[in-house]
């Protein structure tokens, strides 16, 4: 079962979700493969959910590059979750190409498996699947849809020093 609160964020409202073992969740009010918050219990003053809010926040501010938060990944496949991984070694501000994940976790010939990872991360933003690209260097899509894409992409290159 999670435990939610909702965050209010520069990009519209935000869904925080935890388990007993970490943030199991961040969701965009509009946010593809989300499967809903049945059996969910909301809980303004989980200590994790607001550590997730109090992070957000700083990020959104410019003041913080990094996360340091308990995560739990464990509701994706085993496959889902070296992708998931190999998204949070990508640093602030910068941009990998779904091949360049393949690679990163030994399977090449997965890029299509890979994207289809990627749009299920369910920790959005602290898990950064926003950073990775088409091989083109264009824009793809993104499960918070691709204006926040754009914007959290804007918001990192901004922010670089």
């Amino acid at each position: 079962m999670f435990e939610y609160l909702y965050y209010q964020s520069p990009r519209g409202p935000l869904l925080l979700a935890a388990s007993e073992r970490g943030l199991a969740g961040v969701y965009f009010a509009e946010h593809r493969h989300f499967k809903g918050m049945a059996g969910w219990q909301r809980n303004d003053k989980h200590a994790v959910l607001q550590q997730t809010a109090e992070q957000l926040g700083t990020y959104f501010d410019g003041q913080r590059k990094e996360f340091d938060l308990p995560l739990d990944l464990s509701h994706g496949t085993v496959f889902q979750q070296a992708v998931w991984q190999a998204l949070r070694r990508l640093a602030y501000g910068s941009t990998a190409s779904y091949a360049d994940i393949a690679r990163q976790i030994g399977k090449p010939g997965a890029v299509r498996a890979v994207g289809a990872a990627n749009g299920r991360n369910p920790i959005s933003i602290i898990v950064p699947c926003h950073r990775v690209i088409a091989s083109s260097g264009a824009l793809t899509g993104y499960a918070g849809g691709l204006p926040n894409k754009v914007a959290l992409l804007g918001l990192e290159k901004s922010k670089i020093t």
